[in-house]
């Protein structure tokens, strides 16, 4: 095991002469939540699928727990989409077999104590549920998991701000505290709370990576304040590409 959970060296992805990542160098270490900020178009859906091995990256190096992604970093990694991937025909019942599964960290007497919080019984369909409430129960399963790292890409966009503190207090409350939870989002406000550290991402480049105590002492202002003071140049949304 090593001391770093993430390592990234030179990780550069390409696509056509784009550049989503742009030779970021970048050391995650564990037990820590770290949000991974940026606006629509900064590279976070990237990187994030590099870790997960959906994408291989055009250069450099990349590593999870020492090892390139493949079949034993895929099984120490829980992973949260930007959008749904479950079949709507399946019972909560049958989502959770699924997960069994395929994952040997899957706890299913903690999946169905949080689907139990949120009034979701085993035998329901998921397709007779409504958009807030897949979220959730995607997000319970992902955090059923004892897994090393936790990759959430955009867990609470689109959600109200009561759904967004739920989403939170169950990060906060489930994940495996041996290892790593890391948050993308560009809504810094509503996740600052539970950080540890930031990682800033502006086009394709890792422009800060820093502790939340750290930032607040020497710039005394909330992370919040600085992503706005840097990124003030790039509005939101501005780009409708999601790399």
């Amino acid at each position: 095991m090593t001391n770093e959970l993430i390592h990234c060296q030179g990780v550069t992805k390409q696509f056509g002469g784009f550049y989503a990542l742009d030779h970021i160098d970048l050391d995650v270490g564990r037990g820590k939540i770290v949000g991974l900020l940026g606006p629509n178009g900064s590279g976070k859906t990237t990187l994030i699928k590099l870790l997960c091995g959906l994408l291989q990256p055009s250069a450099g190096e990349l590593a999870i727990d020492g090892q390139r992604p493949g079949p034993y970093t895929k099984s120490i990694i829980s992973y949260l989409p930007d959008r749904m991937y479950f079949a709507d025909w399946m019972r909560v019942s049958d989502l959770m077999s699924f997960f069994s599964d395929f994952y040997a960290d899957f706890d299913r007497a903690k999946a169905v104590e949080m689907c139990r919080s949120l009034a979701i019984e085993p035998g329901m369909r998921i397709k007779t549920r409504s958009k807030g409430t897949k979220e959730k129960l995607q997000l319970a399963m992902v955090m059923s998991r004892k897994a090393q790292l936790y990759l959430l890409d955009e867990p609470i966009a689109g959600v109200d701000p009561a759904a967004r503190d739920f989403i939170m207090n169950t990060i906060l409350t489930n994940y495996n505290e041996s290892g790593t939870v890391l948050i993308s989002t560009h809504l810094i406000g509503d996740i600052e709370r539970v950080l540890d550290e930031v990682i800033f991402l502006q086009n394709g480049n890792v422009v800060r990576h820093d502790t939340v105590d750290h930032i607040r002492e020497t710039e005394g202002k909330s992370v919040d304040a600085l992503f706005r003071e840097i990124f003030r140049a790039v509005p939101y949304g501005g780009d409708s590409h999601v790399w």
